[in-house]
């Protein structure tokens, strides 16, 4: 069989869909491939206009280093001026021309065919055939089941994949995107029954999250001005309400995330939405948009603009009934500011769509090393394999359950936050997350059923350190010392700490009861720093300040255990300032000794030491200064000699590559534990919960 190194998207109609399979396509491919190559033969304007947003999206969330002006063929502009001239030949030629170039440089490109806006439709689709036919790829086929019934969508489907068919191009799939839920089994089935088995289906019901517009949209479509809350204009908005009845009635039509339409000279209307939406009887409000173009009195915008005004208020000269018909007909786009539905379409994609049945039937071609995509890909893969269960004592923090919404979300790991239960709440309400009873345990320690239990366990287990009761049962109303309980006694599997608090606090506990792993005396930590093109696993960076060279040597064999099991070959690489016998002293000797620690120990382990940090990672320093080394030029473990160098380093490292560090990752603890540091963010949260869940798999 021929080596596969694209697939074509194709649809037939605007507003099919196709951007949840190309992201979910991307995302994909990229825990496959190193470089993916992204191709659209015609786009709709000029990039020096405005550039495609899917498009866009694409290149900005999965950060892709794609050239834009080498990734398309022609304008729909340039592309219908050659038609008039009847030039198709041409435009053929040149898309096959400009695609060939990317090929050689990607190992895989992804071709996205026309969005169907405006005229030339019928020549898009005859030149969508005729791309994919001359560059071989193999089509996903994407249409919309919006409006349609069961039978005209399976008809749909039917013509257009015979098109195909006949022209003699491979159809992979095929995908049916905003069916009614009630008509996906219909459909599906009636597909099954005469399609060729080969062809991958799937049905995808319409998925709110995806549909709704966001204020951002519903200001740019309307041409509003934004009188408050611009902060808030990624707010999604799920329907609408016209606000022109009493307020006792109107209040009873406030749903999650609606958009109120209501005159500008309603001030009663206005008032009330701002207050039913800080309430916390009442579900988050998307915004408002006020109609009619009326002059709102100085009073109430005085009044306004003293609160808090957490939603967008925006202001139009329409009058409302044409402001809200407007509205009703936006599309929404999936942008590259809307990371909720980014996500949201990644999700659909992996959840409707059989990716191992595609990856079989696409991917024939050779994966390269471990890059930092295929690196977060497997985690979050391996995670999912057993599912654990993780404890954020840290619960009122907003980056904390932003991650936790993204974990429980995709169904990684199970989810306790520990805290004030209203304060909580209070804040997953306004940060409009998923987050509730059903899917997220949510714990004050001080009113717990295990409370005086724990107090008890832990007095028993530190009454020969001379700790009172009393002081036992202050300790536990301490989110870092409850969730480390709730580790040792089995009712977690993990704990993550540290976003506002210091390491020391958050390892304490663990050091005192959990305690260190048979055979090892040491608790360290390494970093999987995620390099542009490769995966390196640094250590110590975190915790141990002046190592012994047995300490040295510990850090060393946990950092390849740790390497192993996280899916990179070990070549431990034990850092000094020089290489090899070239140098003396007392650090170095130090690296010396602890390398012939390790030797000893763990013959199995391929360890240099003392070694430089260019001479480990360098291939061409490697080989003029340690020529026989199965290491140097080739590490994949660095150990550093003091927590000074190494925490110095990652961050060196970090900031000046744009690596992604996952960690400190601590190891050595009978059960885990992880420590995040102060400014992290909630991709760091979300990383490490992930990396802890596969800790406690073992």
């Amino acid at each position: 069989m021929e080596t596969n190194k694209s697939i074509f998207i194709a649809t037939t109609q605007p507003f099919s869909g196709k951007s949840i399979v190309a992201l979910g396509l991307v995302d994909m491919l990229l825990a496959k491939a190193h470089k993916i190559g992204y191709f659209k033969p015609i786009i709709n304007n000029p990039p020096e206009v405005k550039k495609d947003s899917p498009f866009e999206t694409l290149i900005q969330h999965f950060k892709l280093p794609i050239q834009y002006e080498k990734s398309y063929g022609y304008t729909k502009d340039q592309a219908n001026q050659l038609i008039e001239s009847g030039l198709q030949g041409e435009i053929i030629d040149t898309i096959i021309s400009k695609y060939k170039v990317l090929e050689e440089e990607n190992d895989f490109t992804i071709i996205e065919g026309s969005d169907f806006l405006g005229e030339g439709t019928a020549f898009e689709f005859d030149a969508n055939l005729a791309i994919a036919k001359n560059l071989g790829s193999p089509v996903i086929i994407v249409l919309s089941g919006d409006g349609k019934s069961v039978s005209q969508a399976v008809t749909s489907a039917v013509v257009t994949i015979n098109n195909f068919l006949d022209r003699k191009v491979k159809v992979l799939a095929v995908v049916i995107n905003k069916v009614e839920e009630g008509d996906r089994k219909e459909i599906k089935k009636s597909l099954q029954n005469q399609l060729n088995k080969d062809i991958i289906l799937a049905v995808i019901p319409k998925i709110q999250e995806l549909k709704s517009p966001s204020m951002k949209e519903i200001k740019e479509h309307l041409g509003a001005e934004v009188m408050f809350g611009e902060n808030f204009l990624s707010n999604p908005a799920d329907h609408f309400i016209f606000g022109a009845m009493q307020i006792s009635n109107f209040l009873k039509h406030i749903k999650k995330n609606v958009l109120i339409v209501t005159p500008a000279d309603r001030a009663d209307i206005i008032l009330a939405s701002l207050q039913a939406n800080h309430s916390k009887n009442f579900p988050r409000i998307a915004g408002m948009v006020l109609t009619g173009g009326f002059e709102i009195a100085e009073s109430v915008i005085k009044l306004i603009d003293g609160s808090d005004v957490n939603l967008p208020v925006l202001t139009v000269d329409d009058p409302s009934f044409y402001a809200a018909t407007k509205v009703a007909g936006i599309h929404s786009k999936i942008s590259p500011d809307c990371p909720d539905k980014i996500l949201g379409a990644i999700n659909t994609f992996r959840k409707y769509i059989d990716t191992e049945a595609l990856e079989k039937e696409m991917i024939n071609f050779v994966g390269v090393g471990m890059t930092p995509r295929m690196f977060q890909f497997q985690l979050v893969k391996w995670a999912k394999n057993k599912k654990k269960h993780i404890v954020l004592p840290e619960g009122k923090d907003d980056r904390i359950l932003k991650a936790a919404d993204r974990l429980v979300k995709q169904k990684i790991v199970k989810i306790t936050l520990l805290g004030d239960v209203q304060e909580i709440n209070a804040s997953i309400s306004r940060l409009g997350l998923n987050l509730n009873k059903d899917n997220c345990q949510i714990i004050n320690p001080q009113d717990s059923f295990y409370y005086e239990d724990y107090s008890n366990t832990l007095y028993e287990l530190r009454k020969g350190k001379n700790m009172p009761l009393e002081v036992a049962k202050d300790l536990m109303t301490d989110g870092a010392y409850f969730g480390t309980m709730m580790v040792h006694k089995g009712h977690a599997d993990g704990m993550v700490s540290g976003a506002i608090h210091t390491t020391a606090h958050t390892i304490r506990p663990a050091l005192q009861f959990i305690k260190t792993k048979p055979g090892i005396s040491l608790v360290s930590s390494v970093f999987f720093m995620c390099l542009p093109d490769r995966v390196t696993v640094f250590g110590d960076c975190a915790i141990n300040i002046n190592p012994t060279s047995e300490e040295l040597a510990e850090i060393a064999i946990s950092s390849a255990d740790t390497s192993k099991r996280f899916g990179i070959e070990p070549r431990v690489a034990m850092l000094s300032y020089s290489s090899g016998a070239s140098g003396s002293g007392e650090d170095v000797e130090k690296v010396r000794k602890a390398t012939e620690i390790v030797k000893s120990k763990r013959p199995d382990i391929k360890v240099e030491g003392p070694i430089q940090y260019d001479a480990a990672v360098d291939p061409v320093t490697g080989r003029q200064k340690m020529p026989n080394s199965e290491v140097a030029g080739n590490a994949s473990v660095l150990i550093f000699p003091d927590l000074n160098t190494g925490n110095n380093t990652y961050k060196a490292v970090q900031r000046e590559t744009g690596a992604v560090a996952i960690g400190p990752m601590l190891q050595g603890l009978n059960k885990p534990v992880n420590d995040l540091s102060r400014g992290c963010t909630v991709d760091d949260v979300f990383n490490t919960v992930v990396i802890t869940a596969i800790q406690a798999q073992e």
